[in-house]
């Protein structure tokens, strides 16, 4: 089975698993040119429409230092810049983001890592280099590990009453901030 087959097969399994506790929906929507598949995740939730489009790299036996750099932005996927679309506003810590689509970026670190969010300059945006031009602000999120390694970056959205928490993934990171529906 080709590798392809194997990760829609994976993505359909898994979305039906979790459907019923998430509502999420995950669709491939293209192989990039370095081999990363590329998919749009979906939720409804909160009364809202979320989506985020992301390139998911392998892990393939590298350091995950070298592929998250402490300190640097990171487009936290592959190839074009990670964005995620909401039909109503977020609220991300002091940050509030109007209904639409914006770019999602990570500064890792060592005990902590920041989410940032900022303007989409273009449809197709590239993820490097990073724009600052384009951030619109940062917060904090708390970083733990993974149960077992991830070889894909993988995003998330976990429901915690009121209150939703974005997940990212990698290797042996989990990052978290937790968000709000309505600004």
């Amino acid at each position: 089975m080709s590798m392809v087959r194997s990760f829609m097969l994976a993505a359909a399994v898994a979305t039906t698993a979790f459907s019923g506790a998430s509502a999420q929906k995950t669709v491939q929507t293209k192989v990039g040119d370095g081999g990363s598949p590329h998919v749009t995740t979906s939720w409804t939730i909160g009364g809202a429409t979320i989506s985020i489009a992301y390139g998911r790299p392998y892990l393939k036996g590298r350091p995950e230092a070298a592929l998250m750099p402490n300190g640097q932005p990171w487009r936290t996927g592959a190839d074009e810049a990670t964005v995620i679309t909401s039909d109503k506003p977020l609220r991300f810590g002091s940050i509030a983001l109007p209904a639409g689509s914006h770019t999602i970026f990570t500064e890792p670190g060592a005990d902590s890592w920041k989410l940032i969010l900022g303007k989409l300059g273009k449809e197709g945006q590239w993820g490097t280099p990073y724009l600052p031009e384009l951030e619109i602000g940062r917060v904090p999120m708390k970083l733990s590990t993974t149960a077992s390694p991830v070889e894909q970056v993988t995003y998330s959205i976990d429901n915690v009453g009121a209150t939703h928490v974005l997940r990212i993934e990698w290797g042996r990171k989990s990052a978290t901030v937790p968000f709000t529906i309505g600004g």
